[in-house]
């Protein structure tokens, strides 16, 4: 039986830096985490820059935000998944206040890049798992350092991080005909562009509901195959 090896690292990696940032969430006076929460909005934000420089007809991706935004905001998605955030968190009996939107920015930051897409593939096409080793210390870095700020929501991020990335890695053979390297640039492109907007509700500038943008990821795939 095959089993996503890299993907399984990976939910590891963010659940072992994920207790330890926990640990170290209640030693954190209240103005480091305020400094921090900051930080990580501006580290958000670079991140986002970066992949959105990756796209190469920006038209596509301004058609791919504006339909797929459309799409999101018919469907609701952005309530549909803090009313499952919610649900798990009175589950857990968790009063966090911040819980909601640590699996949410947690699952954004770990699930758009071309890592996540790439290495699944590559784990899929050839059984080899080495992006998403790598891909997993990174993401176990950097949940060390959201689980400290956001608390245990971040944990349970690897929900549906496992679930997106194992079915690429399944999916595998039936996807990779369709991706181009240029496509894969507009997918991350568009990817950053959502990051960008993720990182302004992080540092509060103003709320973006981003989740309602994630079917732009798949309208960017229809609009490059049609137009690209």
């Amino acid at each position: 039986m095959f089993l996503p090896l890299g993907s399984l690292a990976n939910v590891a990696a963010i659940l072992a830096g994920g207790v330890l940032g926990l640990f170290l969430n209640d030693r954190f006076p209240e103005n480091i985490r305020k400094i921090s929460f900051q930080g990580i909005g501006l580290c958000v934000m670079l991140i986002g820059v970066q992949m959105a420089l990756k796209v190469e007809n920006v038209i596509l991706m301004i058609f791919s935000v504006l339909i797929g935004g459309i799409i999101g905001e018919a469907l609701n998605l952005d309530t549909r998944f803090k009313n499952m955030a919610d649900k798990l968190k009175r589950r857990l009996k968790s009063n966090n206040e911040k819980f909601s939107d640590g699996l949410i920015t947690a699952f954004m930051l770990y699930c758009i890049g071309s890592m996540a897409v790439l290495g699944a593939l590559d784990e899929g096409l050839r059984n080899d798992p080495s992006i998403l080793y790598t891909k997993a210390i990174l993401d176990g870095f950097t949940s060390i350092i959201l689980a400290s700020i956001y608390g245990r929501g971040v944990l349970f991020s690897v929900i549906p991080l496992f679930i997106y990335q194992a079915g690429l890695t399944f999916m595998a053979g039936f996807i990779e005909p369709f991706l181009s390297p240029v496509l894969l640039n507009e997918i991350a492109g568009t990817g950053g562009l959502l990051i960008i907007g993720l990182s302004i509700s992080v540092l509060e500038i103003k709320e973006i509901r981003v989740t309602n943008m994630l079917p732009a990821l798949v309208m960017v795939v229809v609009l490059n195959l049609f137009f690209g």
